[in-house]
């Protein structure tokens, strides 16, 4: 039977988006499918009827699994002892998915080469590996089923989702992000978004071998950090902001003490001495919620040495911009938007969104003296996330803030295989902070700062 087989269909698709090697066919497999769902919906319903539902609930995740997994083998060998072999397996692993897990999406979900899983309806369930998307052989029954899942996941957080609240962002146990929306907002079928939580966050000599940025570009980032530079990590969604503010972070001296402010978590820090904040949504009523903005006012009240913001969005760009100018120096964060250019422009527009009435030039000045540095991430075509410039914040001309790149990513042509060819560059520019380097005790060669040439 066509199943999701975790960590094996690798499929090397043509271009952006590829059909799984393990979808259903025409004719016979797709029949066979539909009526391996029907037994699978035929087992969950008997297991409901004569499982404790208190019992299980009360259970840990584990024991919870174990239990029911038990339980659909007795039931199994019971009502259908021709069932046998990795038919009765897979049967078995999938109705113990949906009494105590996500249903048909669970075993991507357990997948950790897989890092999102998208719903678009009950026939349609994409997968991303690797950067490149592929169309996966899981379906659910109905869009029923799809809004069961749905409410699995919202209900234990005490959450929503109904013609009045039709969409809700929600995390998942391990920490993943899961947006869901409902018709008639989403009028084809309730839709469902997991971006995976990497329990193991990548370092940057994994970044560096993942192609994501060169050894020399990155030991310019770890003298930056060093040196307390405010850095803001730009990109588009899906480019790796957050692995690459993860594996950054790492350069932070273990003597300093760091407050997160994250909406939802999923920075994760090795040094000794942090504190993570998270933003809370409102509850059901519309009461309760606490912002971005809300917990980085409260941090500046918490002696912090270094503020990381996991993703600034809002007004809260305001006081981020206050406090990196107030002696809160080696900020982090990350914003959406394809160029660095841009991300001045969002910050800019984000401030504007605290309503504080100020000029345009103020707020640019604001920036200009807030922000050393911005680093550009995107994904190519061939799934790699690349560092594409690093460019300075040099100050402000007229009514203008000032910008020049330093580093750059020059594409050379694609390969046979459809992989992106090119390297990263210095762009022979020194930084107006170079000499801060020595001052700061921090040795960096002469040669990071000239241009490669191919």
């Amino acid at each position: 039977m066509p199943s999701w087989q975790p960590g094996s269909n690798r499929p090397q698709g043509q271009g952006p988006l590829a059909r799984s090697d393990t979808a259903p066919t025409r004719g016979t497999p797709g029949r066979h499918n539909e009526d391996m769902e029907a037994l699978i919906f035929r087992l969950h319903q008997t297991l409901i009827e004569e499982l404790d539902a208190d019992q299980i609930s009360s259970m840990a995740p584990e024991e919870r699994r174990s239990l029911v997994e038990q339980a659909a083998e007795t039931v199994l060998r019971r009502e259908m002892p021709s069932v046998g072999g990795i038919t009765r397996d897979q049967i078995v692993s999938r109705v113990v998915d949906e009494v105590v897990g996500l249903g048909p999406i669970d075993g991507m979900i357990r997948d950790p080469s897989v890092s999102e899983v998208m719903v678009n309806a009950n026939d349609e369930v994409y997968f991303e590996r690797e950067g490149i998307l592929y169309l996966s052989d899981v379906r659910f029954r109905d869009s029923d089923h799809v809004l069961r899942i749905i409410e699995r996941i919202v209900a234990p957080l005490g959450r929503r989702v109904d013609e009045s609240s039709p969409m809700v962002d929600a995390r998942l146990p391990d920490g993943s992000r899961v947006n869901v929306i409902i018709p008639p907002v989403s009028p084809k079928s309730p839709t469902i978004t997991i971006r995976k939580f990497r329990a193991d966050k990548m370092t940057m000599d994994e970044l560096i071998a993942a192609g994501t940025i060169d050894p020399e570009l990155a030991q310019f980032l770890k003298a930056c950090v060093r040196l307390r530079l405010n850095t803001l990590i730009s990109g588009g969604t899906g480019t790796g902001k957050t692995t690459f503010l993860n594996a950054l972070s790492a350069f932070i001296p273990e003597s300093e003490r760091i407050i997160t402010i994250e909406d939802p978590t999923e920075i994760k820090l090795q040094q000794p001495h942090v504190v993570s904040l998270e933003a809370r949504p409102p509850n059901i009523d519309g009461r309760g919620e606490i912002t971005q903005r809300e917990l980085l006012r409260n941090t500046l009240r918490m002696r912090p040495d270094r503020i990381i913001i996991g993703e600034v969005r809002g007004p809260e760009a305001f006081d981020m911009l206050n406090a990196m100018n107030t002696g809160h120096e080696g900020s982090l964060s990350t914003v959406h938007a394809n160029s660095p250019r841009d991300a001045l422009a969002r910050v800019e527009n984000m401030v504007m969104m605290a309503n504080l009435d100020l000029p345009d030039r103020a707020i640019r000045e604001q920036v200009a003296s807030a922000l050393h540095m911005i680093v550009q991430l995107a994904r190519f075509s061939d799934g790699v996330r690349r560092v594409t410039h690093v460019s300075e914040v040099t100050g402000m001309e007229g009514q203008i803030v000032t910008m020049q790149d330093l580093f750059q990513f020059v594409q050379t042509g694609v390969d046979s295989e459809g992989r992106i060819l090119g390297y990263q560059t210095a762009t022979g520019l020194r930084p107006t902070f170079a000499e801060r380097f020595a001052l700061g005790g921090i040795e960096l060669p002469e040669a990071v700062f000239l241009a490669r040439k191919g």
